[in-house]
């Protein structure tokens, strides 16, 4: 009976602690240090964009950053998937919508294009953001919860993923996500679709 006792023990120790799970991807230039003991996590400017992911089981959790925008503390307290921003540049994202390659649209109506352009100035903006939209709007040194399913995609930054397959007849769960620079460089590109070719 004693022995049962510890088995039952340990599997509900076990459950609650699974059960208190944040998933955490670290977006940075440099490559991030996370320090488990210290719970802090340390990064430097540096080139491109790198990632890593953290898995962390406590009810309750308290960061400490060191990036190149300085110092900040985090408090996460829901479980779930984050994104911790340590870049120095805004990290903007949503929930899309991976179709195959041979159904996406190559092109798109002047109308289309100026809803498309509306949409991602409004991003840039910080307008119409909520997790009930499915976007995000994450400031450096801060970190946002993105969805309670641990398996989803995430796509960051300068990431080349068009296409996702369907699992088990599901599309999956993909948030794609850029630096507030390439959501402006892509602005500009498209509004030079806009501009009208003089006759000839």
């Amino acid at each position: 009976m004693r022995n049962i006792a510890i088995v039952l023990f340990a599997l509900v120790l076990f459950s609650s602690c699974s059960g208190n799970t944040k998933r955490i991807y670290i977006m940075s230039k440099g490559p991030a240090i996370y320090d488990e003991a210290a719970k802090t996590i340390t990064a430097k400017d540096g080139n491109g964009h790198d990632e890593k992911i953290i898995n962390i089981s406590s009810a309750a959790v308290s960061l400490k950053l060191n990036g190149p925008t300085g110092e900040a503390s985090l408090n996460l307290k829901e479980n779930g998937l984050y994104i911790l921003n340590i870049k120095t540049d805004t990290i903007i994202g949503s929930l899309q919508n991976y179709v195959s390659t041979n159904k996406q649209k190559e092109i798109m109506s002047q109308d289309e294009l100026k809803v498309k352009i509306d949409s991602l100035q409004q991003l840039v903006a910080a307008k119409n953001i909520s997790a009930a939209h499915h976007n995000f709007f994450i400031l450096p040194n801060q970190a946002v919860k993105i969805t309670d399913n641990y398996e989803a995609i995430i796509v960051g930054p300068f990431h080349q993923m068009t296409t996702a397959e369907k699992v088990d007849g599901k599309a999956p769960e993909v948030y794609r996500f850029y630096s507030i620079r390439e959501i402006r460089e892509t602005i500009k590109k498209l509004e030079a679709f806009t501009i009208a070719t003089p006759a000839k």
